[in-house]
């Protein structure tokens, strides 16, 4: 049987998965999937759904330096790799890439 493995969290925030889930996701519908530190015991967790459905959420990069763009960019840049790489396994595997809901 298939053991399920899971991300950590922190790899999830500094590979880029939450800020691309975020911004091409969540934030379209107001809402933001938020991961909170314990600087104590040096943990992430999940900490929930930010909902501004009756406001407007967003990263704000037109105000950012260029370091943080920069940071955006390369996260980006992995996400989209990541997104080919596994496009084109899902493609062969399976025949399609978003599974379709009939």
């Amino acid at each position: 049987m298939n053991e399920i493995k899971y991300l950590d969290i922190k790899e999830f925030v500094d590979k880029g998965y939450l800020q691309e889930a975020n911004r091409q996701f969540f934030h379209p519908l107001g809402l933001a999937l938020a991961v909170s530190y314990n600087a104590k015991e040096g943990t992430y967790e999940l900490a929930g759904i930010i909902d501004k459905r009756d406001s407007e959420i967003y990263y704000d990069l037109e105000s950012s330096d260029l370091q943080r763009i920069l940071t955006f960019n390369q996260k980006k840049q992995f996400i989209e790799n990541e997104i080919k790489i596994h496009s084109e396994h899902r493609e062969k595997k399976l025949g399609f890439t978003l599974e379709p809901i009939k």
